[in-house]
């Protein structure tokens, strides 16, 4: 049934924005469109005020993160039609250059989503009312989910009982130089190398 409605709404999208859409995909039983990154307001605002889509709910704005891509970034913003009980996904590609439209005046919870992909990936959104981080540190250096940041971060924050407050100081990964015995008292080798009753 679902596929049937996503068939359909395809093919009426193919119709009324063809010009907008770049591809139509069906993943999972979901479906995907990509477009142009200049076209994502018009297209958002046809999907919600269009009375056969209905996608009135933005339910989240993400990012994924392609290094060995020109352009590295897939920003994907997922809606919801109430009406029709379906749920749509919009693609377009982006880089860390070019700012990608704001969507808050076409839904209004966009506006948190998009500072978390900013904070996040650092993809900047043009016309946003109040763009910065929202989940890491206002002085935060780089963007924790793009596949070249470092694992370990760039600073370690901690809390000082000395100094009595937080501080920041870089990362450091050394050990003391360290010698493991591999052979467990439990299933240690049953003959010793050179030993003489292998015979």
């Amino acid at each position: 049934m679902v596929i049937q409605a996503l068939n359909e709404l395809a093919d009426y999208l193919n119709e009324r924005l063809d010009h907008l859409i770049t591809n139509v995909k069906f993943v999972y039983d979901e479906m995907t469109i990509s477009i142009a990154q200049s076209t994502i307001v018009d297209v958002l605002v046809f999907l919600r005020d269009d009375r056969r889509c209905g996608f009135v709910s933005l339910t989240d704005i993400t990012a994924v993160d392609y290094p060995a891509r020109e352009k590295r970034f897939d920003v994907c913003y997922q809606i919801l039609s109430p009406y029709q009980n379906l749920r749509l996904r919009v693609k377009l590609i982006t880089d860390e250059l070019i700012p990608v439209p704001s969507v808050c005046s076409v839904y209004a919870g966009a506006e948190w989503y998009e500072r978390e992909v900013y904070d996040m990936y650092g993809v900047r959104f043009s016309s946003h009312p109040d763009l910065r981080r929202i989940l890491t540190d206002y002085g935060f250096d780089g963007y924790p989910l793009r596949k070249d940041f470092p694992v370990s971060g760039f600073v370690e924050c901690r809390y000082d009982s000395e100094v009595k407050r937080v501080v920041y100081e870089p990362v450091v990964l050394e050990q003391e130089i360290r010698n493991f015995d591999f052979i467990s008292p439990w299933e240690g080798f049953v003959h010793r190398i050179g030993d003489k009753a292998e015979k």
